[in-house]
């Protein structure tokens, strides 16, 4: 358990810097390979719809091993599994980087991706136990830092590296960098012990606690839209006459996506709900300013901007509420939380790819408003349970009046309590 002290407590830095970069290196894992496909299609003798079937092995894997291998692994010590998703991290980009053959290349994809899920199950729970529960937003804000700088600079990095020394020696960059990652993370970060068998909670024990599933029904709210956006901007903008500034676009998403990340990460321990509530509407009102047939560049970079800004901190908000709304059920929580985004993520292809064929680019901003609108009034109503107002305080100070009440570590379920 953390102990209070004199001195005021620092994030323990050099560990959560090394999940950062594991974060990092499981985003590259599902998107580098994107921004690599006339490459790629080119080495294996494939088109490029068959090159893409990579990107979409590593995110069906990824999505179909959440929940099993969660709960095959929840009993292990925590950096065992750690290094252990590393190490596969390590085999398959390694094998992705000499296969020889596109079949082998799509296996090992796939199996990065059955990788993959686990970790984003597992990084969110470490983060926080690493760190006194008034800390744990900050702490899961910089461990999830990862993820924009692998959208901003890891892909176009990548595609770019991959121009100038081969699409192979991508992955053989991403493989050494795992490796050297398996001794910090051995190094710097703690371990803990799993959760003993008879106190797993099942997962029909997590799915129906209070809380929970209003925050799944965001996650796939929020995340469907913004990747229907995302995945289609490109024919959006060249609706409107913008694609000459598809660049500018990305890089200005990423760049705010960042900031975004930034501002959750400071204000997330007091005022998680607000931020919540915020981000969404302000995705929303940037959808309906898209949908409105306004196209200067200035204002769809600027549009663009706030639309990154919304987003950026959107895993560090889901992930707190829901964890912190299924207490010690919190890594099969999450594990729920990696297979619904990564189905809303697949959702999002085919659903803005009817839209795009039967209504045109430009109905899409419409159909984002709409179902961010939706997230939104499912956010609004779940302030008792999911998305409370107040400061996150730990169970265990609730308890500090009842002598008899067991001690809870700070990892487990955590109160929202009214701001003074």
């Amino acid at each position: 358990m953390h102990k209070a002290t004199g001195t005021r407590e620092r994030l323990p830095m050099a560990g959560l810097w090394a999940l950062t970069t594991a974060s990092f290196i499981a985003t590259a894992n599902e998107t580098v390979p994107a921004g690599l496909l006339p490459e790629i299609a080119h080495g294996f003798h494939v088109s490029e719809a068959w090159a893409g079937q990579l990107v979409t092995a590593c995110a069906l894997g990824s999505g179909i091993a959440a929940i099993p291998l969660t709960a095959a692994t929840r009993a292990w010590p925590r950096r065992r599994v750690l290094l252990a998703v590393l190490a596969a991290f390590f085999v398959c980009n390694a094998i992705t980087a000499v296969a020889s053959s596109y079949p082998l290349a799509l296996a090992a994809r796939l199996t990065a991706g059955l990788a993959t899920g686990l970790a984003w199950s597992l990084l969110a729970t470490y983060a926080r136990r690493m760190v006194p529960p008034a800390m744990q937003g900050r702490a899961l804000a910089v461990a999830m830092l990862g993820i924009p700088l692998a959208l901003s600079i890891g892909v176009p990095l990548g595609a770019w590296l991959g121009g100038m020394i081969g699409w192979r020696s991508v992955f053989g960059v991403m493989s050494g960098m795992t490796l050297i990652l398996i001794a910090w993370v051995a190094r710097a970060v703690p371990d803990f012990p799993g959760q003993a068998a008879h106190r797993a909670m099942p997962f029909k024990g997590v799915i129906t606690t209070r809380g929970v599933r209003p925050v799944l029904a965001v996650v796939m709210t929020w995340i469907l839209p913004h990747y229907v956006l995302y995945t289609y901007i490109a024919p959006f903008l060249a609706s409107i006459g913008a694609d000459p500034y598809l660049g500018v676009v990305l890089l200005t998403f990423g760049v705010s996506s960042m900031a975004g990340l930034w501002l959750v990460g400071a204000l997330v321990d007091r005022w998680l709900r607000a931020l919540t509530l915020g981000a969404l509407a302000l995705f929303a009102l940037v959808a309906v300013a898209f949908g409105s047939g306004m196209a200067s560049v200035g204002f769809i970079v600027g549009g663009v901007a706030l639309w990154g800004l919304s987003f950026g901190g959107a895993p560090t908000l889901l992930q707190t509420a829901l964890a912190d709304a299924a207490g010690e059920g919190a890594e099969v929580a999450q594990s729920l939380l990696v297979t619904v985004f990564n189905l809303s993520f697949a959702g999002s292809g085919v659903l803005g790819g009817v839209l795009l064929q039967w209504m045109g680019a430009r109905a899409l901003p419409w159909m984002v408003a709409m179902v961010v609108l939706i997230a939104l009034a499912t956010a609004w109503r779940a302030k008792g349970h999911g998305f409370g107002a107040g400061v996150r305080m730990p169970l265990a100070a609730t308890r500090a009046q009842a002598p008899d009440a067991p001690d809870s570590p700070a990892s487990e379920s955590e109160l929202h309590l009214p701001i003074p």
